[in-house]
């Protein structure tokens, strides 16, 4: 039976010292692993990328499941493990859901993995 990891709140950006500011506690790694992992897919870092560089900062999944040759419930399922990450946020408009990055999380990452950061 895989090892199940413990439910944290990833809903909010990651807050911990970059790695290489000081060895890394279990709790903080913890953190930032659950975050790559929700990355850690082809599919969901092609989504990332367009929501990153939309021109109208959010988008349907419909267009998002034609722009990555998926279908909706596909995309659908990435966005979820994505939006549970805290890597994106989520409306419903009628029959539509549309998306967009949270910038500041993907900043916030960034800074973390940064190695010359101190």
């Amino acid at each position: 039976m895989p090892k199940t990891l413990p439910v944290i709140d990833v809903t909010s950006p990651v807050c911990c010292a970059p790695v290489s500011a000081e060895p890394m506690g279990a709790d903080a790694a913890l953190e930032v692993a659950l975050r790559l992992k929700a990355l850690a897919d082809p599919a969901r870092l092609r989504l990332m990328s367009i929501l990153l560089t939309s021109d109208v900062g959010e988008v349907c999944t419909c267009d998002l499941a034609a722009a990555v040759g998926l279908s909706e419930a596909t995309v659908s399922h990435h966005l979820t493990q994505l939006r549970k990450a805290g890597m994106v946020v989520s409306h419903r408009q009628g029959m539509n859901v549309f998306h967009r990055a949270r910038r500041d999380a993907m900043e916030a990452l960034r800074q973390v993995l940064t190695p010359d950061c101190c």
